[in-house]
Protein backbone atom coordinates (compact mmCIF):
# COMPACT_ATOMS: atom_id res chain seq x y z
CA UNK A 1 0.00 0.00 0.00
CA UNK A 2 2.74 2.51 1.32
CA UNK A 3 4.90 1.87 -2.36
CA UNK A 4 1.38 2.16 -4.23
CA UNK A 5 0.57 5.43 -2.69
CA UNK A 6 4.02 6.53 -3.15
CA UNK A 7 3.36 5.81 -6.79
CA UNK A 8 0.01 8.11 -7.07
CA UNK A 9 1.92 10.86 -5.44
CA UNK A 10 5.01 10.56 -8.24
CA UNK A 11 2.85 10.50 -11.06
CA UNK A 12 0.88 13.46 -9.73
CA UNK A 13 4.08 15.45 -8.93
CA UNK A 14 4.93 14.26 -12.63
CA UNK A 15 1.52 15.61 -14.09
CA UNK A 16 1.55 18.89 -12.16
CA UNK A 17 5.07 19.63 -13.30
CA UNK A 18 4.47 19.16 -17.26
CA UNK A 19 1.19 20.64 -16.90
CA UNK A 20 1.91 23.54 -14.04
CA UNK A 21 1.28 26.49 -16.59
CA UNK A 22 -2.00 24.62 -18.10
CA UNK A 23 -3.35 24.03 -14.43
CA UNK A 24 -2.61 27.25 -13.21
CA UNK A 25 -4.50 28.99 -16.48
CA UNK A 26 -8.06 26.30 -15.97
CA UNK A 27 -8.62 27.43 -11.74
CA UNK A 28 -11.32 28.85 -12.85
CA UNK A 29 -12.98 25.52 -14.10
CA UNK A 30 -10.96 23.74 -11.22
CA UNK A 31 -12.76 25.03 -8.61
CA UNK A 32 -15.81 25.83 -10.01
CA UNK A 33 -15.78 21.72 -10.40
CA UNK A 34 -14.69 21.69 -6.82
CA UNK A 35 -16.79 23.79 -5.47
CA UNK A 36 -19.53 22.00 -6.84
CA UNK A 37 -18.65 18.70 -5.67
CA UNK A 38 -18.47 20.60 -1.90
CA UNK A 39 -21.98 22.29 -2.19
CA UNK A 40 -23.48 18.83 -3.58
CA UNK A 41 -21.78 17.27 -0.57
CA UNK A 42 -22.92 20.00 1.12
CA UNK A 43 -26.75 19.92 0.24
CA UNK A 44 -26.88 16.04 0.24
CA UNK A 45 -25.46 15.89 4.10
CA UNK A 46 -27.65 18.90 5.56
CA UNK A 47 -31.08 18.21 3.39
CA UNK A 48 -31.10 14.40 5.12
CA UNK A 49 -29.72 15.46 8.96
CA UNK A 50 -32.62 14.83 11.19
CA UNK A 51 -30.47 16.31 14.13
CA UNK A 52 -31.08 20.06 12.08
CA UNK A 53 -34.70 18.62 11.43
CA UNK A 54 -33.96 17.89 7.07
CA UNK A 55 -34.10 22.10 6.47
CA UNK A 56 -34.92 22.75 2.94
CA UNK A 57 -31.73 24.66 1.89
CA UNK A 58 -32.75 25.45 -1.76
CA UNK A 59 -32.57 29.16 -1.19
CA UNK A 60 -29.35 28.48 0.82
CA UNK A 61 -27.34 26.64 -2.22
CA UNK A 62 -28.98 29.11 -4.55
CA UNK A 63 -26.85 32.03 -2.88
CA UNK A 64 -23.58 29.85 -2.59
CA UNK A 65 -24.03 28.94 -6.25
CA UNK A 66 -23.78 32.65 -6.90
CA UNK A 67 -21.03 33.32 -4.78
CA UNK A 68 -18.92 30.45 -6.74
CA UNK A 69 -19.70 31.94 -10.00
CA UNK A 70 -18.85 35.67 -8.61
CA UNK A 71 -15.21 34.01 -7.25
CA UNK A 72 -14.92 32.33 -10.67
CA UNK A 73 -15.23 35.32 -12.22
CA UNK A 74 -12.89 36.88 -10.90
CA UNK A 75 -10.27 34.10 -11.18
CA UNK A 76 -11.53 34.35 -14.73
CA UNK A 77 -10.54 37.95 -14.84
CA UNK A 78 -6.99 37.74 -12.85
CA UNK A 79 -5.52 35.15 -15.32
CA UNK A 80 -1.58 35.39 -14.66
CA UNK A 81 -0.64 33.36 -17.42
CA UNK A 82 -1.79 35.05 -20.58
CA UNK A 83 -2.83 33.81 -23.90
CA UNK A 84 -1.41 29.97 -24.93
CA UNK A 85 -2.47 26.63 -25.70
CA UNK A 86 -3.33 24.07 -22.64
CA UNK A 87 -2.79 20.27 -22.33
CA UNK A 88 -1.22 20.05 -25.52
CA UNK A 89 -3.94 22.00 -27.76
CA UNK A 90 -6.79 20.74 -26.01
CA UNK A 91 -8.26 23.79 -24.87
CA UNK A 92 -7.05 27.47 -25.91
CA UNK A 93 -6.81 30.60 -23.17
CA UNK A 94 -7.10 34.04 -25.13
CA UNK A 95 -8.82 37.24 -24.46
CA UNK A 96 -12.05 36.07 -26.28
CA UNK A 97 -12.54 32.84 -24.21
CA UNK A 98 -12.03 35.42 -21.10
CA UNK A 99 -14.41 37.81 -22.27
CA UNK A 100 -16.89 35.11 -23.43
CA UNK A 101 -16.54 33.20 -19.80
CA UNK A 102 -17.75 36.18 -18.18
CA UNK A 103 -20.89 36.78 -20.28
CA UNK A 104 -21.34 33.72 -19.60
CA UNK A 105 -20.86 33.46 -15.65
CA UNK A 106 -23.12 36.96 -15.41
CA UNK A 107 -26.10 35.81 -17.46
CA UNK A 108 -26.17 32.31 -15.12
CA UNK A 109 -26.11 34.63 -12.39
CA UNK A 110 -28.54 36.34 -13.80
CA UNK A 111 -30.72 33.49 -13.98
CA UNK A 112 -30.33 32.11 -10.63
CA UNK A 113 -30.88 35.37 -8.93
CA UNK A 114 -34.60 35.32 -11.17
CA UNK A 115 -35.51 31.80 -10.22
CA UNK A 116 -35.63 32.27 -6.55
CA UNK A 117 -38.93 33.82 -6.22
CA UNK A 118 -40.47 31.02 -8.90
CA UNK A 119 -38.76 28.12 -6.34
CA UNK A 120 -40.43 29.36 -3.59
CA UNK A 121 -43.70 29.79 -4.88
CA UNK A 122 -43.49 26.29 -6.62
CA UNK A 123 -42.75 24.98 -3.57
CA UNK A 124 -39.54 22.99 -5.59
CA UNK A 125 -37.76 21.38 -2.42
CA UNK A 126 -34.65 19.61 -5.07
CA UNK A 127 -31.17 22.11 -4.25
CA UNK A 128 -30.34 19.38 -7.56
CA UNK A 129 -31.31 22.29 -9.34
CA UNK A 130 -28.63 24.69 -8.50
CA UNK A 131 -26.17 21.55 -8.44
CA UNK A 132 -27.31 20.90 -12.46
CA UNK A 133 -26.78 24.70 -13.42
CA UNK A 134 -23.42 25.05 -12.08
CA UNK A 135 -22.39 21.40 -13.65
CA UNK A 136 -23.71 22.92 -17.41
CA UNK A 137 -22.18 26.00 -16.70
CA UNK A 138 -18.87 24.34 -16.01
CA UNK A 139 -20.03 22.88 -19.87
CA UNK A 140 -20.19 26.05 -21.23
CA UNK A 141 -16.79 26.99 -19.64
CA UNK A 142 -14.74 24.49 -21.10
CA UNK A 143 -16.75 24.69 -24.49
CA UNK A 144 -15.42 27.74 -24.77
CA UNK A 145 -11.84 27.08 -24.17
CA UNK A 146 -12.07 23.94 -26.52
CA UNK A 147 -9.11 23.48 -29.02
CA UNK A 148 -9.57 20.09 -29.57
CA UNK A 149 -12.92 17.81 -31.10
CA UNK A 150 -12.48 15.38 -28.19
CA UNK A 151 -12.85 18.21 -25.96
CA UNK A 152 -15.46 20.30 -28.07
CA UNK A 153 -17.59 17.29 -27.58
CA UNK A 154 -17.35 16.36 -24.10
CA UNK A 155 -17.71 19.85 -23.18
CA UNK A 156 -20.82 20.02 -25.10
CA UNK A 157 -22.07 16.28 -23.67
CA UNK A 158 -21.63 17.80 -20.33
CA UNK A 159 -23.52 21.23 -20.86
CA UNK A 160 -26.64 19.63 -22.40
CA UNK A 161 -27.12 16.13 -20.03
CA UNK A 162 -27.71 19.06 -17.29
CA UNK A 163 -30.09 20.30 -19.61
CA UNK A 164 -32.21 17.45 -20.22
CA UNK A 165 -32.48 16.83 -16.53
CA UNK A 166 -33.14 20.63 -15.92
CA UNK A 167 -35.62 21.03 -19.02
CA UNK A 168 -37.64 17.41 -17.11
CA UNK A 169 -37.20 18.95 -13.27
CA UNK A 170 -40.75 19.60 -12.59
CA UNK A 171 -41.41 15.51 -12.42
CA UNK A 172 -44.83 16.16 -11.39
CA UNK A 173 -45.67 17.93 -14.91
CA UNK A 174 -46.69 16.01 -18.06
CA UNK A 175 -45.53 18.89 -20.10
CA UNK A 176 -42.53 19.25 -18.65
CA UNK A 177 -41.46 15.56 -18.93
CA UNK A 178 -42.56 15.95 -22.36
CA UNK A 179 -40.66 18.53 -22.83
CA UNK A 180 -37.11 17.01 -21.42
CA UNK A 181 -38.02 13.43 -23.20
CA UNK A 182 -38.35 16.00 -27.14
CA UNK A 183 -34.92 17.51 -25.73
CA UNK A 184 -33.49 14.49 -24.81
CA UNK A 185 -34.41 12.22 -27.90
CA UNK A 186 -33.37 15.47 -30.49
CA UNK A 187 -30.46 16.40 -28.25
CA UNK A 188 -28.94 12.80 -28.44
CA UNK A 189 -29.53 12.82 -32.40
CA UNK A 190 -27.51 15.97 -32.53
CA UNK A 191 -25.11 14.48 -30.95
CA UNK A 192 -24.53 11.72 -32.97
CA UNK A 193 -24.26 14.19 -36.06
CA UNK A 194 -21.98 15.77 -34.21
CA UNK A 195 -19.83 13.07 -33.39
CA UNK A 196 -19.74 11.31 -36.69
CA UNK A 197 -18.63 14.53 -38.80
CA UNK A 198 -15.92 14.38 -36.07
CA UNK A 199 -14.95 11.28 -36.70
CA UNK A 200 -15.12 12.31 -40.26
CA UNK A 201 -12.93 15.15 -40.39
CA UNK A 202 -10.44 12.89 -37.68
CA UNK A 203 -10.46 9.92 -40.61
CA UNK A 204 -9.64 12.17 -43.27
CA UNK A 205 -7.01 14.47 -41.51
CA UNK A 206 -5.67 12.15 -38.82
CA UNK A 207 -6.00 14.92 -35.92
CA UNK A 208 -8.73 16.51 -33.81
CA UNK A 209 -6.62 19.90 -33.12
CA UNK A 210 -7.94 22.48 -34.51
CA UNK A 211 -4.79 24.02 -35.10
CA UNK A 212 -3.61 21.40 -37.18
CA UNK A 213 -6.81 21.02 -38.73
CA UNK A 214 -6.36 24.69 -40.22
CA UNK A 215 -3.11 24.04 -41.43
CA UNK A 216 -4.06 21.25 -43.34
CA UNK A 217 -7.38 22.46 -45.10
CA UNK A 218 -4.65 25.85 -46.03
CA UNK A 219 -5.22 25.65 -50.05
CA UNK A 220 -7.45 22.71 -50.38
CA UNK A 221 -10.54 24.90 -51.48
CA UNK A 222 -9.00 24.80 -55.14
CA UNK A 223 -8.42 20.74 -55.18
CA UNK A 224 -11.15 18.35 -55.43
CA UNK A 225 -9.71 14.67 -54.32
CA UNK A 226 -11.80 12.32 -51.75
CA UNK A 227 -9.70 13.73 -49.17
CA UNK A 228 -11.59 17.56 -49.34
CA UNK A 229 -14.64 15.87 -50.35
CA UNK A 230 -14.93 14.22 -47.04
CA UNK A 231 -14.05 16.64 -44.96
CA UNK A 232 -16.69 18.77 -46.62
CA UNK A 233 -19.02 15.81 -45.39
CA UNK A 234 -17.65 15.87 -41.67
CA UNK A 235 -18.09 19.40 -41.49
CA UNK A 236 -21.60 19.44 -42.77
CA UNK A 237 -22.50 17.05 -40.19
CA UNK A 238 -20.66 18.87 -37.16
CA UNK A 239 -22.54 22.16 -38.52
CA UNK A 240 -25.76 20.42 -38.15
CA UNK A 241 -25.11 18.80 -34.90
CA UNK A 242 -23.94 22.70 -33.71
CA UNK A 243 -26.66 24.34 -35.54
CA UNK A 244 -29.36 22.29 -33.79
CA UNK A 245 -27.60 23.35 -30.55
CA UNK A 246 -28.61 26.55 -31.51
CA UNK A 247 -31.85 26.17 -32.48
CA UNK A 248 -31.36 27.54 -36.03
CA UNK A 249 -33.73 25.98 -38.85
CA UNK A 250 -34.11 23.94 -40.00
CA UNK A 251 -33.32 22.47 -36.84
CA UNK A 252 -35.60 23.81 -34.71
CA UNK A 253 -38.22 21.84 -33.76
CA UNK A 254 -37.62 21.04 -30.72
CA UNK A 255 -37.49 24.83 -29.56
CA UNK A 256 -41.15 25.65 -29.22
CA UNK A 257 -42.24 22.91 -27.56
CA UNK A 258 -39.16 22.76 -24.84
CA UNK A 259 -39.27 26.73 -24.37
CA UNK A 260 -43.31 26.03 -23.10
CA UNK A 261 -43.24 22.96 -21.03
CA UNK A 262 -39.76 23.31 -19.03
CA UNK A 263 -39.75 25.34 -15.73
CA UNK A 264 -39.98 29.42 -16.70
CA UNK A 265 -36.51 30.27 -15.13
CA UNK A 266 -34.97 27.04 -17.63
CA UNK A 267 -36.62 28.38 -20.50
CA UNK A 268 -34.82 31.36 -19.50
CA UNK A 269 -31.26 30.14 -18.71
CA UNK A 270 -31.81 28.23 -22.31
CA UNK A 271 -32.52 31.01 -23.99
CA UNK A 272 -29.89 33.24 -22.95
CA UNK A 273 -26.66 31.03 -21.88
CA UNK A 274 -25.96 28.19 -23.95
CA UNK A 275 -26.13 30.50 -26.79
CA UNK A 276 -23.19 32.33 -25.95
CA UNK A 277 -21.17 29.57 -25.52
CA UNK A 278 -21.98 28.04 -28.82
CA UNK A 279 -21.45 31.40 -31.18
CA UNK A 280 -17.81 31.72 -29.59
CA UNK A 281 -17.39 27.89 -30.58
CA UNK A 282 -19.05 28.70 -33.87
CA UNK A 283 -16.69 31.49 -34.25
CA UNK A 284 -13.49 29.85 -33.08
CA UNK A 285 -14.53 26.64 -35.56
CA UNK A 286 -15.60 28.47 -38.84
CA UNK A 287 -13.44 31.86 -38.51
CA UNK A 288 -10.65 29.65 -37.27
CA UNK A 289 -10.01 25.84 -37.74
CA UNK A 290 -11.92 26.05 -41.51
CA UNK A 291 -11.40 29.78 -42.90
CA UNK A 292 -10.15 28.50 -46.31
CA UNK A 293 -12.83 26.71 -46.86
CA UNK A 294 -15.30 29.29 -46.79
CA UNK A 295 -16.86 28.94 -50.21
CA UNK A 296 -18.48 26.04 -48.89
CA UNK A 297 -19.90 26.24 -45.10
CA UNK A 298 -20.77 30.22 -46.11
CA UNK A 299 -23.81 28.73 -47.97
CA UNK A 300 -24.67 26.64 -45.11
CA UNK A 301 -24.89 29.18 -42.43
CA UNK A 302 -26.35 31.19 -44.68
CA UNK A 303 -29.11 29.36 -45.80
CA UNK A 304 -29.72 28.82 -41.98
CA UNK A 305 -29.74 32.29 -41.68
CA UNK A 306 -32.19 32.82 -43.90
CA UNK A 307 -34.37 30.00 -42.82
CA UNK A 308 -34.43 31.02 -38.99
CA UNK A 309 -35.38 34.69 -39.96
CA UNK A 310 -38.52 33.88 -42.04
CA UNK A 311 -39.50 30.76 -39.90
CA UNK A 312 -38.79 33.12 -36.73
CA UNK A 313 -41.01 36.37 -38.31
CA UNK A 314 -44.05 34.03 -39.52
CA UNK A 315 -43.60 31.37 -36.86
CA UNK A 316 -44.60 33.82 -34.05
CA UNK A 317 -47.37 35.58 -35.94
CA UNK A 318 -49.65 32.61 -34.77
CA UNK A 319 -48.46 32.30 -31.06
CA UNK A 320 -50.56 32.84 -28.11
CA UNK A 321 -48.56 31.80 -25.35
CA UNK A 322 -45.47 33.65 -24.10
CA UNK A 323 -42.77 31.45 -24.13
CA UNK A 324 -43.75 30.38 -27.33
CA UNK A 325 -43.56 33.61 -28.47
CA UNK A 326 -40.31 34.25 -27.15
CA UNK A 327 -38.92 30.79 -28.53
CA UNK A 328 -40.36 31.70 -32.23
CA UNK A 329 -38.41 34.71 -31.31
CA UNK A 330 -35.23 33.56 -30.43
CA UNK A 331 -35.36 31.63 -33.39
CA UNK A 332 -35.02 34.87 -35.70
CA UNK A 333 -32.28 36.48 -33.25
CA UNK A 334 -30.35 33.26 -34.18
CA UNK A 335 -30.48 34.08 -37.83
CA UNK A 336 -29.67 37.74 -37.73
CA UNK A 337 -26.39 36.42 -35.80
CA UNK A 338 -25.20 33.79 -38.29
CA UNK A 339 -25.00 36.83 -40.99
CA UNK A 340 -22.16 37.90 -38.78
CA UNK A 341 -20.57 34.63 -39.03
CA UNK A 342 -21.34 34.11 -42.88
CA UNK A 343 -19.74 37.66 -43.72
CA UNK A 344 -16.48 35.55 -42.51
CA UNK A 345 -15.18 39.42 -42.10
CA UNK A 346 -13.72 40.62 -39.16
CA UNK A 347 -16.40 43.29 -39.06
CA UNK A 348 -19.07 40.27 -39.06
CA UNK A 349 -17.63 38.82 -35.77
CA UNK A 350 -16.89 42.10 -33.92
CA UNK A 351 -21.01 42.73 -35.25
CA UNK A 352 -21.87 39.32 -34.03
CA UNK A 353 -20.04 39.58 -30.61
CA UNK A 354 -22.14 43.04 -30.11
CA UNK A 355 -25.35 41.24 -31.05
CA UNK A 356 -25.09 38.53 -28.70
CA UNK A 357 -24.10 40.71 -25.82
CA UNK A 358 -27.36 43.23 -26.49
CA UNK A 359 -29.11 39.90 -26.91
CA UNK A 360 -28.41 38.91 -23.90
CA UNK A 361 -29.17 41.61 -22.31
CA UNK A 362 -32.59 42.26 -23.77
CA UNK A 363 -33.47 38.52 -23.38
CA UNK A 364 -32.45 38.56 -19.59
CA UNK A 365 -34.89 41.81 -19.16
CA UNK A 366 -37.88 40.25 -21.17
CA UNK A 367 -37.75 36.68 -19.41
CA UNK A 368 -37.50 38.51 -16.09
CA UNK A 369 -40.56 40.18 -16.73
CA UNK A 370 -42.34 37.41 -17.64
CA UNK A 371 -41.43 35.88 -14.45
CA UNK A 372 -42.64 38.59 -12.63
CA UNK A 373 -45.93 38.19 -13.75
CA UNK A 374 -47.26 36.19 -11.02
CA UNK A 375 -51.58 36.46 -10.18
CA UNK A 376 -52.17 38.25 -6.69
CA UNK A 377 -55.63 36.62 -6.23
CA UNK A 378 -54.55 32.55 -7.43
CA UNK A 379 -51.24 30.85 -7.96
CA UNK A 380 -50.06 30.81 -11.03
CA UNK A 381 -48.22 32.97 -13.88
CA UNK A 382 -49.13 35.00 -16.67
CA UNK A 383 -49.33 32.23 -19.62
CA UNK A 384 -51.12 33.42 -22.93
CA UNK A 385 -50.97 36.65 -24.39
CA UNK A 386 -54.01 38.14 -23.18
CA UNK A 387 -53.14 37.51 -19.63
CA UNK A 388 -51.27 40.87 -20.24
CA UNK A 389 -54.19 42.69 -20.61
CA UNK A 390 -53.94 46.28 -19.88
CA UNK A 391 -50.64 45.90 -17.44
CA UNK A 392 -50.39 49.68 -17.73
CA UNK A 393 -52.96 50.18 -15.78
CA UNK A 394 -51.92 47.83 -12.86
CA UNK A 395 -48.39 47.73 -13.42
CA UNK A 396 -47.55 50.65 -15.42
CA UNK A 397 -43.56 50.35 -14.60
CA UNK A 398 -42.87 46.66 -15.63
CA UNK A 399 -45.79 47.60 -18.81
CA UNK A 400 -42.93 50.25 -19.95
CA UNK A 401 -40.33 48.36 -19.39
CA UNK A 402 -41.71 45.10 -21.21
CA UNK A 403 -42.61 48.04 -23.89
CA UNK A 404 -39.34 49.44 -24.26
CA UNK A 405 -37.58 46.02 -24.43
CA UNK A 406 -40.08 44.81 -27.06
CA UNK A 407 -39.38 47.77 -28.92
CA UNK A 408 -35.31 46.82 -28.93
CA UNK A 409 -35.80 43.00 -30.11
CA UNK A 410 -37.89 44.66 -32.86
CA UNK A 411 -35.06 46.97 -33.88
CA UNK A 412 -36.76 50.62 -33.24
CA UNK A 413 -34.32 53.45 -32.65
CA UNK A 414 -32.13 54.41 -30.58
CA UNK A 415 -32.62 51.56 -28.18
CA UNK A 416 -30.00 48.54 -28.31
CA UNK A 417 -31.71 46.11 -30.39
CA UNK A 418 -31.26 48.85 -33.58
CA UNK A 419 -27.57 48.52 -32.61
CA UNK A 420 -27.15 45.39 -33.00
CA UNK A 421 -29.29 44.83 -36.16
CA UNK A 422 -27.57 47.45 -37.35
CA UNK A 423 -23.81 46.40 -36.70
CA UNK A 424 -24.40 42.69 -37.94
CA UNK A 425 -26.53 44.18 -41.37
CA UNK A 426 -23.64 46.65 -42.22
CA UNK A 427 -21.25 43.62 -42.22
CA UNK A 428 -23.16 41.57 -44.30
CA UNK A 429 -22.91 44.82 -46.48
CA UNK A 430 -19.49 45.08 -46.79
CA UNK A 431 -19.65 41.35 -47.83
CA UNK A 432 -21.79 42.11 -50.17
CA UNK A 433 -24.88 39.66 -49.04
CA UNK A 434 -27.30 42.13 -50.00
CA UNK A 435 -30.20 39.21 -50.29
CA UNK A 436 -29.97 38.07 -46.95
CA UNK A 437 -29.66 41.51 -45.27
CA UNK A 438 -32.44 42.49 -47.41
CA UNK A 439 -34.11 39.76 -45.93
CA UNK A 440 -33.27 40.47 -42.77
CA UNK A 441 -34.79 44.12 -42.62
CA UNK A 442 -37.70 42.71 -44.23
CA UNK A 443 -38.43 39.87 -41.78
CA UNK A 444 -37.22 42.72 -38.97
CA UNK A 445 -40.28 44.94 -40.25
CA UNK A 446 -42.49 41.47 -40.47
CA UNK A 447 -41.37 40.99 -37.07
CA UNK A 448 -42.37 44.17 -35.22
CA UNK A 449 -45.93 43.26 -35.87
CA UNK A 450 -46.10 40.96 -33.30
CA UNK A 451 -44.02 42.85 -30.48
CA UNK A 452 -46.43 46.05 -31.05
CA UNK A 453 -49.35 43.53 -30.68
CA UNK A 454 -47.81 42.69 -27.42
CA UNK A 455 -47.61 46.58 -26.51
CA UNK A 456 -51.13 46.55 -27.81
CA UNK A 457 -52.51 44.53 -25.09
CA UNK A 458 -50.66 45.86 -22.43
CA UNK A 459 -51.77 49.59 -23.01
CA UNK A 460 -54.64 49.34 -25.39
CA UNK A 461 -57.19 46.30 -25.23
CA UNK A 462 -60.16 46.32 -23.59
CA UNK A 463 -61.74 44.20 -21.15
CA UNK A 464 -64.29 44.29 -18.46
CA UNK A 465 -62.02 42.56 -15.53
CA UNK A 466 -58.24 43.16 -14.54
CA UNK A 467 -56.11 40.74 -13.83
CA UNK A 468 -54.44 41.68 -10.73
CA UNK A 469 -50.36 40.43 -10.13
CA UNK A 470 -47.96 40.78 -6.90
CA UNK A 471 -45.11 43.11 -6.58
CA UNK A 472 -42.06 42.37 -7.66
CA UNK A 473 -39.47 41.41 -5.37
CA UNK A 474 -35.96 43.60 -4.96
CA UNK A 475 -33.98 40.65 -6.46
CA UNK A 476 -36.18 41.05 -10.01
CA UNK A 477 -36.52 44.45 -9.86
CA UNK A 478 -32.70 44.82 -9.61
CA UNK A 479 -31.93 42.80 -12.65
CA UNK A 480 -34.41 44.74 -14.89
CA UNK A 481 -33.54 48.19 -13.89
CA UNK A 482 -29.73 47.27 -14.46
CA UNK A 483 -30.62 45.60 -18.16
CA UNK A 484 -33.79 48.36 -18.87
CA UNK A 485 -31.01 50.60 -18.64
CA UNK A 486 -28.16 49.36 -20.82
CA UNK A 487 -31.44 48.68 -23.35
CA UNK A 488 -32.12 52.53 -23.12
CA UNK A 489 -28.84 54.12 -22.53
CA UNK A 490 -26.57 51.87 -24.63
CA UNK A 491 -26.41 54.53 -27.50
CA UNK A 492 -25.05 57.01 -25.62
CA UNK A 493 -21.72 55.85 -24.59
CA UNK A 494 -21.28 52.42 -26.57
CA UNK A 495 -17.60 53.12 -26.29
CA UNK A 496 -16.81 50.09 -24.03
CA UNK A 497 -18.68 47.40 -25.93
CA UNK A 498 -17.25 48.10 -29.25
CA UNK A 499 -13.61 48.55 -27.98
CA UNK A 500 -13.70 44.84 -26.02
CA UNK A 501 -15.67 43.43 -28.82
CA UNK A 502 -13.22 44.82 -31.40
CA UNK A 503 -10.29 43.36 -29.70
CA UNK A 504 -11.93 40.02 -29.79
CA UNK A 505 -12.48 40.27 -33.72
CA UNK A 506 -8.88 41.28 -34.11
CA UNK A 507 -7.44 38.19 -31.57
CA UNK A 508 -9.60 35.46 -33.70
CA UNK A 509 -8.64 37.23 -37.19
CA UNK A 510 -4.95 36.83 -36.10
Amino acid sequence: IFNLSFMCITKVMHFSALFSESIVATIPEIFLGCSLSLLLLYCVVYSTAVNFGKPVIVQASGWISILILLITMLFVLNDPVGPQSLFYNTLIQDYVTCIVKVFILIASICCIVISFDYIREERINAFEYFSLMLLSILGMLLLVSSHNLISMYLAIELQSLCLYVLAAFKKRSAFSTEAGLKYFILGALSSGLLLFGSSLIYGFTGTTSFEEISKICTGLYSTGDVHYSGLLIGLTFVASGLLFKMAAVPFHMWSPDVYEGSPTPISAFFAIVPKVGLLALFLRIFMFTFYDIIGFWQYIILICSFGSMIVGAFGALQQRKVKRLLAYSSIGHVGYMLIGIGAGTAEGIQGLLVYIFLYMVMSTCIWTSVLSLSYQNKTGRAKYLTDLTLLSKTNPVLAITIALTMFSMAGVPPLAGFFSKLYVFFAGVEASLYLIVVVGVLTSCIGAYYYIRVIKIMFFEKVNTWILYKGIDREKATILGITFLIIVLFFVYPTPILTVTKNMALTLCQ
